[in-house]
């Protein structure tokens, strides 16, 4: 007994033992590798072309309580479904029946090996894979508990699937197999789907079943199905909060369109690369929902029409980010700003407007007094004079990135310690002009701080000493 209370003490502990230091106690002695072993619940794995199942399952045994695993490759994974992943696939679900978390990136997997993993992973919340055409989601239907789903067409754009297959009918199942069982359908709430082109069928099935989503995020995708797929993609949009939309220009129209339609409790939106100026506009000024959170990177697509109609439209805006849009001028953020008073989150990264139009820092922060979020990132040829300005307003920050400014010195951080003490996390990464005694200032004069991002040569041996015994992380990524 007492050898057991001793063991979960330990193992209490291993839990507790921070990252760059928990390789070492596995040196200990082979009770405490294994103790440590049983005390992860989350592991990372490579893999290469030499590994086979029954050395992966061997590894696997050591570590009972997995409950999230992430599975990568060794060299780049072919876009085509492999029995080698399949097999792979299967060591872990053989080994792991405890898993919430499963992210295998290791290549493509069949719908039937996920078939399999149902069998002993029955309490999966969240899966991460990738797989080929022809696409199909039935398997879906065996995870009764599953909230998070993230998939990827890993099919190249013209292969010889869609040559040989120019009209296969993948959505004429019979209703008994359409439909999930129960009116409610998938349990799923976040769905990512990356690569979906515009001659994939397989998605009606999937889209008339997602009756429960809150978070829906497109990337690289080129359709959102075929045929019937279009209405039934439609009314899934009903209670949607969040959407994500990535290198997708041919769908942004539709999307946004449906969302004005049918969707009132979108809450964030997402942009980037690649948009549509009248059909931004359009949403912004029909949307039925009220927007908080706007998140753009659209160099070619967003102006001063589609700023002045956020700030006419959107009064309980709290986040605000604008990255590389070179088409807005200062006057249309100043009148945002104006419109805009409950703003809690302003990015804007790489936008040209804030180096070329001086004093328009100074009115944002004269307007936007309750900002607790800053980012001003890559912003190469802000000085310390702008900065400072904006900063003497905005007080209530606790968060400000300022990575890749490249004109700021150590004297804009001495008046931002002095200004903003409420900071609780700064990045000063690659501002070349920062030196160590700026890094000081902020590691030594801020009372709340808990981390910073920056280049390890820049932390003085007196500030190392500092952030140890105020528990303050510094990361140099």
């Amino acid at each position: 007994m007492e050898n057991l209370l001793c063991d979960e003490l330990i193992q209490e502990i291993f839990t507790r033992v921070p990252s760059t230091s928990s390789s070492s106690v596995s040196l200990v002695s082979k009770r405490w590798l294994n103790l440590y072993r049983t005390s992860i619940t989350s592991l990372s794995i490579c893999i290469n072309q030499n590994n086979n199942p029954s050395s992966i399952s061997s590894f696997l045994s050591n570590y009972p309580h997995l409950s999230s695993i992430t599975v990568v490759s060794e060299s780049n994974p072919s876009p085509k479904i492999s029995s080698c992943c399949d097999h792979v696939l299967m060591s872990v679900a053989s080994n792991c029946s405890n898993l919430h978390l499963l992210r295998f990136l290791a290549g493509p997997i069949s719908p039937s090996s996920l078939i399999s993993v149902s069998n002993s992973c029955k309490h999966l919340t969240s899966i991460h894979v990738s797989s080929s055409r022809p696409l199909n989601f039935h398997w879906l239907k065996n995870f009764p508990f599953l909230k998070d789903l993230s998939f990827t067409n890993s099919s190249p754009k013209y292969d010889d699937y869609l040559t040989l297959n120019s009209h296969p009918d993948y959505d004429s199942d019979s209703e008994e197999e359409t439909q999930v069982s129960g009116k409610s359908g998938l349990c799923l709430e976040t769905l990512c789907l990356s690569g979906i082109g515009a001659e994939d069928h397989g998605m009606n099935w999937l889209w008339k079943n997602c009756k429960n989503l809150r978070n829906l995020r497109l990337k690289n995708c080129e359709s959102i199905g075929y045929g019937d797929s279009f209405t039934s993609f439609f009314k899934c949009l009903k209670n949607l909060e969040q959407i994500e939309v990535r290198t997708s220009r041919t769908i942004v129209d539709v999307v946004l369109f449906q969302l004005s339609e049918h969707c009132n409790s979108l809450d964030s939106l997402l942009l980037y690369d690649g948009g549509s100026r009248e059909g931004l506009h359009r949403f912004i000024t029909s949307t039925k929902s009220s927007i908080k959170r706007l998140d753009f990177r659209l160099p070619l697509d967003l102006d001063n029409y589609h700023i002045s109609a956020i700030g006419e439209c959107f009064n309980g805006l709290v986040s605000l980010r604008l990255q590389s849009c070179c088409l807005i001028t200062g006057e249309g953020l100043k009148n945002l700003g104006a419109d805009s008073m409950k703003l809690e989150e302003l990015a804007l990264i790489n936008c040209d407007v804030v180096e070329r139009e001086p004093g328009l820092l100074t009115t944002l922060g004269q307007n936007l007094k309750g900002l607790r979020k800053l980012d001003l990132s890559f912003n190469e040829m802000l000085v310390d004079k702008e900065l400072v300005s904006m900063l003497a307003s905005c007080k209530n920050l606790v968060d400000i990135k300022l990575r890749g400014c490249r004109g700021i010195t150590n004297s804009a951080m001495v008046i931002m310690c002095k200004n903003c003490k409420g900071l609780e996390n700064v990045d000063i990464r690659q501002c070349s002009r920062v030196g160590v005694e700026g890094v000081d200032v902020i590691l030594m004069e801020l009372p709340k701080l808990r981390s910073v991002l920056v280049e390890d040569i820049k932390v003085s041996y007196d500030a190392k000493k500092w952030v140890s015994k105020k528990f303050i992380q510094v990361i140099d990524i």
